[in-house]
């Protein structure tokens, strides 16, 4: 890593706030969208439009994949935020890397469609992959931020519903706890240009709409992780949503789950996004792409 590629991305951001003080939520998502935009397409993965499940979603196929891998991925934006273009950048590095199919579906968003809706919406994807023929032993599940606790949730949902579950996981940054009650939301504030305390009150209330923020499937720090596949979280040092990770792994372990924890020293949120101008960014999807080939079929 280059000092001035994290001094570029942190000054991106600044400049273009992707939750900014009295922007209106259709402005958000277009501004989040936008920063999609402004990452170059890899010409060597194409897309695809389908619907999975009765959910809209895209397939991202690499020219050179093993077409009975598939990773099943769930965009971050804080369940009110994101889509595929949003996320498109990663959605394409992580298919290269993996060599699989990456399967993105644009889950319901609150307000228009509260909790569980988003965890409805993902199972659903996972129950229509398993519906073409493709082995959960050849499927892993991933997410960011919001994505990456979506990812747990969607995991409780399956199990607990006695569904064959995906031979792993990866979850990048997760929002865990929709309180936001870790330390490092405070101790971590000054360096992360892109989660705050206030930001995340905002959208946890948006998308609880009433219901309990402590709901397992809302806020997997207090679900059960026994019987889980095995999982990769990856946090950066620098984000608010650091002890999202670390407040979570202690429980898991005591679960029994075979979870690898990595911290990347000063990493901002989701730092996989700019992977094209940093190369933290690449070496983290890269690390992701060995794990999803260590553990799939």
């Amino acid at each position: 890593m280059t000092i001035a590629q994290l001094t570029a991305i942190r000054s991106m951001l600044a400049a273009n706030p992707i939750i900014a003080p009295g922007a209106s939520l259709a402005d958000m998502r277009k501004g989040l969208d936008a920063m999609g935009n402004m990452v170059p397409r890899l010409a060597e993965v194409s897309a695809l439009a389908i619907d999975a499940g009765g959910v809209p979603a895209e397939w991202l196929i690499p020219q050179a994949n093993a077409a009975t891998r598939v990773v099943l991925h769930l965009h971050g934006g804080g369940y009110v935020l994101g889509s595929v273009q949003s996320h498109r950048a990663l959605l394409e590095r992580l298919a290269i890397a993996a060599g699989c199919r990456v399967l993105a579906p644009n889950y319901r968003l609150a307000p228009e469609a509260p909790f569980p809706a988003a965890v409805e919406d993902a199972c659903a994807a996972y129950r229509w992959l398993i519906a073409q023929g493709i082995s959960p032993k050849s499927i892993a599940v991933s997410g960011d931020s919001a994505g990456g606790g979506l990812v747990l949730a969607t995991l409780f949902a399956l199990r607990d519903a006695g569904d064959a579950l995906p031979a792993c996981a990866i979850a990048i940054s997760p929002w865990t706890d929709m309180e936001g009650l870790g330390a490092s939301m405070q101790t971590r504030a000054a360096v992360d240009p892109m989660v705050q305390k206030s930001g995340i009150d905002d959208l946890a209330r948006i998308y609880l709409n009433g219901a309990d923020p402590k709901s397992p499937l809302a806020s997997p720090l207090y679900g059960s992780f026994k019987g889980l596949p095995p999982l990769l979280i990856q946090v950066g040092d620098a984000e608010t949503l650091l002890d999202d990770t670390t407040r979570i792994t202690p429980k898991m372990k005591a679960d029994g789950l075979d979870v690898t924890v990595e911290i990347w020293p000063e990493m901002i949120h989701v730092w996989h996004l700019f992977a094209a101008m940093l190369d933290e960014g690449q070496a983290a999807i890269d690390r992701i792409g060995a794990f999803v080939r260590s553990h799939t079929a």
